[in-house]
């Protein structure tokens, strides 16, 4: 019992000897924190004019922003093209399908490269009196100081090349009906950076598609956000469509062909009648009816290729998907970067943690590096 008390007293001595140790440590970190409090001002000062200088340098981006909740799955043979096959008989009726385009697909098809190329040859109206492309616009927003200053060397190996290389100043827009897009440095950088500026989520519960914009100009961000949406909503009804027009070009010539066919054996039937109706014998009744029979059948045929014509007609109709916009495109007031307040306040706190470390720690590695290297 008295050997269990010796150990209890003994833990508690030692417990107390390390809270002493940390509290004369948190002391001694104190005491030099205020012996070099000047430092740590001046750090503040230099922090809070770093922060400033970064904060005037980035530019101001405002952010539009456009919700729409696409209508894109129906059931098939339950709209007109079923309407129109319910009517028309004749064992015509709407194919049941599975959609091609997925409202998931949005999001792929603001990023992709033809999406782009398109969008940036739009008319945007600016502060001059004639109105610019997107793509020269995008020459005119401006950069930080300390982009070009990394971009320098990049700029004299590109004027050297340009002494030397002749550069094809044809836009890639024209290529794109080649099958392959080539693209030029310069038009590569500037359709990442679109890829940077203009972004598309979806919501794969709600299917809610929610288009963002970022450009320096408010009114500009607002009138390609619109742009953007329309230029969606193309993009999907000629997807959607695409099948449904091919049909339907398809039965547009077949029906012309299967008219002349039934009009040709209508034509050489009557003229048969015509020129045989006071000859009673039994061989021209049998090519009367063979006649008749062909023109039935020619018609028959006509018919039902223009049943199946007005069908396809309808579906194309019916492929188009409806696109209810939640949020329409608004100009914004305030920009959406990073406030300034937040830079200087940023760089003050990175600034006395600097020194803080430099001051506290510093010392006391270099000294250990001196023991080491001798």
């Amino acid at each position: 019992m008295t050997d269990q008390r010796i150990d209890n007293k003994l833990s508690f001595e030692s417990n107390k000897s390390k809270d002493e140790i940390i509290e004369i440590d948190l002391k001694e970190i104190v005491r030099k924190i205020i012996s070099f409090r000047r430092t740590i001002y001046k750090a503040v000062g230099i922090g809070g004019i770093i922060g400033l200088i970064i904060a005037f340098s980035v530019p101001k981006q405002y952010t539009v922003r456009v919700t729409l909740s696409p209508e894109m799955g129906s059931s098939k043979g339950a709209g007109l093209s079923g309407l129109a096959a319910s009517f028309l008989g004749n064992g015509v009726t709407a194919s049941d399908g599975t959609d091609a385009l997925n409202a998931s697909l949005s999001a792929d098809i603001v990023s992709s490269t033809p999406f782009l190329l398109e969008l940036s040859t739009m008319k945007i109206p600016t502060l001059k009196d004639e109105p610019m492309t997107l793509n020269t616009y995008l020459d005119e927003e401006s950069s930080p100081w300390w982009n070009y200053v990394i971009g320098f060397p990049g700029m004299i190996i590109g004027g050297v090349k340009s002494l030397f290389i002749e550069e094809n100043k044809s836009f890639a827009f024209n290529k794109l009906n080649r099958g392959t897009i080539e693209l030029s440095n310069k038009e590569f950088q500037k359709i990442e950076a679109l890829k940077n500026m203009i972004t598309a989520s979806v919501d794969k519960k709600t299917s809610i598609t929610s288009v963002t914009v970022t450009l320096q100009n408010p009114k500009v961000a607002a009138i390609v956000a619109d742009s953007v949406v329309k230029k969606l909503q193309e993009y999907i009804i000629g997807y959607r469509t695409f099948k449904a027009k091919e049909d339907c070009a398809y039965l547009e010539k077949l029906f012309k062909e299967r008219q002349q066919e039934y009009y040709a054996a209508q034509k050489t039937y009557a003229n048969y009648i015509d020129s045989h109706d006071d000859i009673i014998l039994q061989s021209v009744r049998a090519e009367q009816e063979r006649l008749q029979n062909d023109m039935t059948l020619a018609y028959q045929v006509y018919s039902q290729v223009a049943n199946q014509l007005q069908v396809a007609r309808a579906k194309v109709q019916e492929e188009k998907p409806v696109f209810a916009i939640v949020e329409p495109a608004v100009v914004p007031l305030k920009s959406s970067g990073t406030s300034k307040k937040v830079y200087v306040l940023v760089f003050m706190f990175l600034s006395v943690c600097i020194v803080l470390l430099g001051k506290l720690f510093g010392e006391f590695f270099l000294n250990k590096f001196k023991e080491i290297r001798a």
